[in-house]
């Protein structure tokens, strides 16, 4: 027991300050002097707009979380070597004291490898070209500069005070990032390279904890931490560690060509509950907004420029709901618990064969209770304290007195949001400028044989030409026969399109899963001297993975072309010119100035799936505060841009395959990224966020490049708005307030809960389109009534909620008209569309 004590004070010491301090022990950070269990969510700068941070972080703060983490983004900051950027969205000290005045605490990622489905993980692409250099092991030229930028910013943080211990609100820091996996494949000099982090970020003398995700060998005094969906069954490395868990996915990253992932609100809130019952003290969930991959931050590659994540709070910035509410009465349970969740190990009672108790209590007298049913098909009664308890299958119910259910994480009391997107701009009217795709500048070069693309480029943009000629006899029998020689193009990846003699012979593209692509199809030649050329297109740079940064891209051969009366010509070794990015890129078409610069076409559009065609228009911003996304689903695949600032790729063109999401997602049962998918059959993303902040109020110049030959005609602005709220309530649900009001003596017996309903501001609940009080059946946007239905379901939300901007209803039997299923555990389920 000494010695035990010995190592939590000599742990403490290191992180003392004057202004605060920040310590730990085994079950929990101290802040201060206070052990807390916090509640904290990912927010990364890069992600959003500076203008919506505030909104943002606010909205984190009401959702019942006390600490924002984010990553430091190395490319973003550095884009050129010793060359420094910490303006725009990339002001991570502005960031940092807006979450500071907001009262919220910071834990700073620093990596500086953060992975983040970000381009190259977020390191610099010049880091790749250090003589030498081998990233993420025991290698001194990587060490040299990941010290270097590490140094800067912890010295960053410092002269700006913002570390708690300066008075600050940063209270833990990470260096590395999910390293683990990638030190069990490298073996000794990926454990070295792990000492030799710990050892340099400890040096840095911070004034705080240091953490390691995902390494279970980190070395003290740095606390080894947890990712996943479920973290319950982590433990630290050393007995006077606290049980953190840095990631918490919310959902999971969109792909192109894949479905988009969601995960159920009830699971989530299992996964954190299940958590803190294990004796968890801190959660991070990952993410909170996800926001967006502007411009060409999107790594994978193939990851889409929507970086949602299914998160609390969507891509725009707004409450997504049942997830948001959910997690805030969440919090807020979890919290009536604290004292006792930070004063004692749990006690473990088992109540059944899938059922058990997880209890705290402090010396004071406080007691929490935790109870849970991991059967993921039926519901359980089980008996605590003399007591009985009625358990949903795959949920946990929190018990702040050990006595009064508070929460279940099966029982969603907040109500849930159906959004749409509303047009409010439709009528563009377009120029379009055509690429030449056999026009060769100064910076052309020829080599003899085939180059790798990102060596070639260095990711200044995503385009490489690969341009060849093939002289064909007049004497070759394809010339008469009609039967056209194929071409064979083998490519690194990750997209590549074909033009034989200026016209577009076909495209071809690969996968997350498998980036390398074949493109082989019969091409027209004529006799005589054609010219072939192949724009290789990389979308985005690998983020993960041994020794990423010597992964190719581009085409890199065989290039052949079979049915000539040679039989099959090799093309790969023969004279190769190669033209870095599009002509429209050098004249920087997508700005002000650089779309002035060429003769545009005016009224010209795609009728014949016209290739690589600028478009450029102007608009004026719509009247409102609404979120706004631009609906690309016309479109094939290409960049936009607004004001010369990139909102991204977009790829509507790649579509989810038609069986890839499965049957009915349950809540219930182990979630998997695959598990509740949805957008089958569509494109993996068609609405590209576009911040208001970017738009003057008049004469806004967007520009569009576009690749495959999309409809520009068809592209239109939208805003995101409320469609229709509902609420799907148990009978006899339990809520904080009713746990309040009994505690304090107000009742003494449980009152009904409550539907609340409520639009966003400036609308109004114009119709009713579902109620239902019984066994009614679906989900938000697709309630069923069932035999069990009062006949008065609709009456009281007609005459209390069409007109108002919310209704509060209490769900009683006698206010739908009598119970229409005597003993049958009845819910309400309402769905109100607004306008």
């Amino acid at each position: 027991m000494i010695k035990k004590v010995i190592l939590i004070l000599v742990m403490a010491c290191p992180f003392s300050g004057v202004n605060g301090s920040v310590e730990y022990d085994s079950r929990a950070i101290t802040i201060n002097g206070q052990r807390r269990i916090l509640i904290s969510g990912s927010i990364h700068y890069p992600r959003s707009a500076p203008e919506m941070w505030p909104d943002l972080i606010q909205k984190a703060k009401d959702g019942g979380l006390d600490v924002i983490q984010t990553y430091v983004f190395w490319n973003g900051h550095e884009p050129s070597r010793g060359q420094y950027y910490f303006e725009g969205r990339y002001d991570l000290v502005k960031f940092i004291n807006l979450v500071h005045q907001a009262g919220l605490y910071v834990h700073l990622r620093l990596g500086p490898y953060v992975c983040a489905e970000w381009n190259f993980g977020g390191f610099p692409v010049w880091l790749k070209y250090i003589p030498g250099i081998n990233f993420r092991t025991d290698n001194k030229p990587f060490k040299a500069e990941m010290r270097k930028f590490t140094r800067k910013i912890v010295n960053m943080m410092k002269e700006e005070k913002l570390f708690e211990t300066q008075g600050g609100p940063i209270i833990l820091s990470q260096i590395e990032n999910e390293y683990g996996p990638m030190e069990y494949e490298l073996g000794a000099p990926g454990r070295s390279y792990t000492k030799w982090a710990a050892r340099m970020a400890v040096g840095l003398q911070t004034g705080v904890p240091w953490i390691m995700c995902k390494q279970d060998d980190a070395p003290d005094p740095i606390i080894n931490t947890c990712n996943g969906f479920y973290c319950d069954y982590f433990s630290p490395n050393k007995a006077y560690k606290p049980k953190m868990w840095t990631e918490a996915w919310t959902g999971w990253y969109t792909e192109f060509g894949g479905p988009v992932p969601t995960r159920p609100a009830e699971d989530m809130a299992f996964s954190v509950a299940r958590f803190i019952q294990k004796g968890g003290s801190f959660v991070n969930y990952y993410m909170y907004h996800g926001g967006t991959n502007f411009g060409r931050t999107a790594g994978g590659p193939f990851i889409a420029t929507s970086y949602d994540y299914d998160a609390p709070l969507d891509e725009f910035g707004l409450l997504r709901q049942p997830k948001w509410g959910h997690l805030k009465d969440l919090h807020r349970a979890i919290k009536l618990c604290e004292p006792a969740l930070v004063s004692s190990d749990p006690v473990l009672l088992k109540l059944g064969n899938s059922q058990e108790a997880h209890i705290f209590k402090s010396s004071s007298g406080s007691c929490a209770a935790f109870l849970a049913n991991y059967d993921s098909s039926s519901y359980a009664t089980v008996s605590f304290q003399n007591m009985h308890y009625n358990l949903p299958p795959w949920s946990i119910s929190i018990l702040p007195d050990c006595k009064n259910t508070v929460y279940n994480t099966a029982r969603v009391g907040a109500q849930s949001v159906a959004m749409k997107m509303t047009p409010v701009y439709q009528d563009f009217i377009w120029e379009s400028y055509n690429e030449d795709t056999a026009a060769m500048d100064d910076s052309a070069f020829t080599l003899v044989g085939l180059v790798e693309q990102v060596n070639t480029t260095r990711d200044v943009t995503d385009y490489l030409w690969y341009i060849t000629q093939v002289k064909i006899d007049s004497d070759e029998d394809f010339l008469t026969s009609g039967k056209n020689p194929v071409l064979t193009v083998l490519s690194a990846g990750h997209a590549i399109h074909v033009f034989v003699n200026g016209q577009l012979a076909g495209t071809a593209y690969g996968s997350l899963e498998d980036p390398k692509l074949t493109f082989s199809e019969g091409v027209d030649l004529r006799a005589g001297v054609n010219n072939i050329a192949l724009l290789s297109i990389a979308v985005g740079l690998p983020n993960v993975g041994p020794h990423f940064e010597t992964w190719n891209a581009g085409v890199l051969g065989p290039v052949t072309l079979n049915g000539l009366n040679e039989g099959r010509r090799d093309l790969t070794w023969q004279n190769w010119s190669y033209k870095i990015g599009l002509r429209g890129e050098t004249l920087n078409l997508h700005s002000l100035a650089g779309s002035s610069s060429v003769e545009w076409v005016e009224g010209a559009y795609v009728h014949d799936n016209e290739p690589l065609t600028w478009y450029k228009t102007n608009f004026d911003a719509p009247p409102g505060n609404e979120a706004l996304a631009l609906d690309m689903g016309s479109m094939g695949k290409g960049q936009v841009w607004i004001n010369g600032e990139s909102i991204g790729r977009y790829w509507p063109a790649y579509k989810a395959a038609e069986g890839a999401c499965g049957g009915e997602c349950s809540y219930s049962g182990y979630y998997t990224e695959k598990k509740c998918s949805v957008n089958c059959g569509e494109p993996s993303q068609r609405w590209y966020h576009l911040p208001r902040s970017w738009l003057k109020p008049k004469a806004n110049l967007m520009v569009v490049l576009e690749e495959m030959g999309g409809d520009p005609r068809w592209v239109s602005l939208v805003k995101r708005e409320i469609g229709s709220v509902c609420a799907d309530i148990h009978e006899w649900q339990p809520t904080l307030l009713n746990w309040k009001l009994r505690t304090s003596g107000a009742v003494n017996k449980p009152l009904r809960p409550k539907a609340h309903l409520w639009c966003a501001p400036g609308q109004t609940i114009s119709s009713i389109k579902f109620a239902s009080f019984g066994t009614p059946l679906g989900q938000c946007g697709n309630y069923t009534q069932s035999s069990c239905h009062a006949s008065k379901s609709y009456d009281v939300f007609q005459k209390e909620c069409v007109g108002q901007p919310g209704c509060v209803v209490t769900v009683e039997p006698d206010r739908f008209g009598g119970d229409p299923c005597p003993d049958v555990m009845k819910k309400l389920s309402v769905e109100a569309i607004c306008s």
